[in-house]
């Protein structure tokens, strides 16, 4: 839960909504083949309901002092792009999107490529 202090009073995002969304966001990039579960936890959720969790491959911290998000993506790319601009096109529109919809300063955006894949069938 993440818990925002206005001067009108307190807004609190849930953890799945703001997870949800930076999934959504990351996964919709370009070279971007799939998300991978980001924990231990994650992987058994996966491997016990047999499907894709939606918030798969994405962590979500909150600072305690300074309240900025701090946001870790576990990914697998296309093989044969490149690597150093997909994550910074990824790191970029999360941090972009989490700050225009939340209005939470994004501290860190740290992206794990666990692998790569041939998208295409042959």
């Amino acid at each position: 839960m993440i818990k925002l202090n206005t001067h009108l009073g307190a807004i609190i995002l849930s953890g799945g909504y703001l997870s949800n969304l930076i999934a959504h966001t990351a996964s919709s990039c370009f070279g971007v083949v799939q998300m991978n579960p980001a924990g231990a936890s994650q992987g058994v959720r996966t491997a016990v309901f047999r499907s894709e969790p939606r918030d798969n491959g994405v962590k979500v911290y909150q600072g305690k002092s300074n309240g900025a998000l701090s946001v870790d993506l576990h990914i697998t790319v296309m093989y044969g792009v490149n690597v150093g601009a997909i994550t910074e096109s990824i790191i970029n529109k999360v941090r972009y999107v989490c700050e225009r919809e939340t209005g939470l300063k994004t501290e860190t955006v740290n992206v794990f490529v666990d692998g790569m894949e041939n998208s295409q069938e042959d």
